[in-house]
């Protein structure tokens, strides 16, 4: 049993059901796979959304849908005449991190220190390595066992919206209109590729995918990714001087190509951006690089993106037998000009996640979200923290007491918005 205080007596009434889904959720495979040519990338997903579809019903909300997309959409209707807020969460994982037979321990009442997680004793979970963990003391850790990454990213969001939501049905009170959503392939990139603004019929939305507990996320990466392809020319290596154009070699000169140094994931932080190669399939004959370009700043996202075309024209420039070309998809758009129109939005998080027993901290996302997306398409979405933290990794891990707080913030929210607003 747990020393440390839950946030608010809400949080603590809260936390068995929040964890009890949880774990549930987090064993069901639900990894996304880059590159396929289905939607859902992989069927697997959909045994989560069949659950929830049927756990929805369950707790008797209305309109429960399990969509030819995967999408899951429900409704827990409110207040007479108040907002349509949603809340969304993705069911899929990561293809990053090993997600395939998820072990999930809860380590009671943290003492501090490391912890090894006993699937595979090289992963240690730090706090000097990660100094959340040691604000955690008294804390209910839990973790994977050190084989897949845990799936907090983004399970914890959708135990908690699960549990918020069978908390208001159940409890009923003044609340507004919900709609819950959980989509698929947001790992991928695609989480709404297929998601019907106009029908969900919100007036806003919250994303609860965020990390640390009181974080409120408004601003996230602008998005692209660069498919670079490259041919070269084979030939049998006992008879290939003067034939083969080694595209094997070409890739992996266009990769050292890129700044030393800077402008690299590892190498930033805050609002920098980057240029990052992140897979390399190569034979002979044919090299696929993948490039994904990240910046706050659209302007220097074209920048970034030049670079890399300038480099991979080089290919050519030193090698004119070989030919390259290049793909661009624009993943996603920062998501702040659209928040910045809609104040009330973010202050109504601030005052549940007050209510809750949560100090709100602003911070902006080196990543995205469905949200971002969602906004673009029109639907302002800011992201919410679930209490997972150091996601897409073996040493994954998540605090029971920051999903309770992150599930009485989904309750609260719901209470702030069927409240008339000062001056409305």
């Amino acid at each position: 049993m747990a020393s440390a205080p839950f946030s608010s007596p809400l949080a603590e009434e809260l936390a068995p059901d929040v964890l009890e889904r949880f774990l549930r959720y987090v064993r069901i495979d639900t990894q996304a796979e880059e590159g396929a040519e289905t939607y859902p990338s992989t069927a697997k997903q959909l045994d989560l959304s069949r659950l929830l579809e049927a756990e929805l019903r369950e707790i008797g909300l209305e309109d429960v849908e399990l969509t030819e997309h995967g999408y899951v959409f429900a409704t827990l209707p409110g207040v007479p005449g108040s907002p349509v807020i949603g809340l969304i969460a993705h069911v899929d994982t990561t293809p990053e991190s090993p997600g395939t037979g998820v072990s999930p321990i809860v380590h009671e009442d943290y003492a501090g220190g490391p912890i090894v997680l006993p699937g595979d004793t090289r992963e240690v979970i730090d706090p000097d390595d990660l100094p959340e963990l040691g604000k955690r003391v008294g804390h209910d850790i839990v973790t994977s066992d050190g084989t897949t990454l845990l799936g907090a990213d983004d399970k914890a969001g959708v135990a908690e919206i699960m549990a918020a939501v069978a908390y208001l049905k159940r409890t009923g009170g003044a609340h507004t209109t919900v709609r819950v959503a959980f989509t698929v392939d947001e790992e991928v990139g695609h989480g709404t590729d297929h998601f019907d603004v106009e029908a969900f019929g919100a007036e806003a939305a919250y994303t609860l995918d965020g990390s640390g507990v009181g974080e409120i996320e408004t601003e996230t990466f602008s998005a692209r990714q660069l498919k670079i392809s490259i041919s070269g020319r084979g030939a049998h290596t006992g008879t290939a001087k003067g034939k083969l154009v080694n595209a094997v070699k070409l890739a992996a000169d266009f990769v050292a190509s890129f700044p030393q140094g800077e402008l690299s994931p590892e190498t930033t932080e805050g609002r920098e951006g980057f240029v990052h190669p992140h897979r390399l399939v190569a034979n002979a004959e044919e090299a696929l690089v993948t490039v994904i370009v990240r910046d706050h700043d659209d302007a220097l996202l074209d920048q970034h993106t030049e670079l890399v075309r300038r480099l991979a024209a080089e290919i050519e420039e030193r090698e004119p037998r070989a030919n390259v070309s290049i793909a661009t998809w624009d993943q996603y758009r920062n998501m702040r000009p659209v928040i910045d129109r809609h104040p009330r939005i973010v202050a109504t998080a601030e005052e549940a996640m007050r209510r809750a027993g949560i100090e709100p901290v602003h911070s902006i996302i080196r990543g995205g979200t469905d949200g971002a997306r969602l906004a673009e398409k029109g639907l302002p979405t800011p992201n919410l923290a679930t209490g997972g933290q150091n996601y897409h990794s073996r040493r994954e891990w998540a605090s029971v007491q920051d999903m309770a707080a992150a599930a009485a913030t989904a309750v609260e929210l719901m209470r702030v918005w069927a409240e008339k607003p000062e001056g409305g």
